[in-house]
């Protein structure tokens, strides 16, 4: 059986951490943002981490 490929567009959004979570980058953070507060841009660097909803389908676009 062939080997399973990594989804590209994932690989690029998603890192995995030490315990095997998944690491997002925040939404609201590219444009528009003379409205927004500089604490709240500042807080939308931090990285998320993805919720458990999303987390098995996210993984399985990232087999490796």
């Amino acid at each position: 059986m062939p080997k399973m490929k990594t989804h590209r567009g994932a690989a690029k959004r998603f890192k995995k951490t030490g315990s095997g979570k998944l690491k997002r980058g925040s939404n609201y953070k590219s444009h528009i943002l003379g409205k927004k507060s500089s604490k709240r841009k500042r807080n939308l660097r931090k990285a998320k981490l993805v919720s458990t909803s999303d987390f098995k389908r996210i993984k399985s676009l990232m087999p490796y």
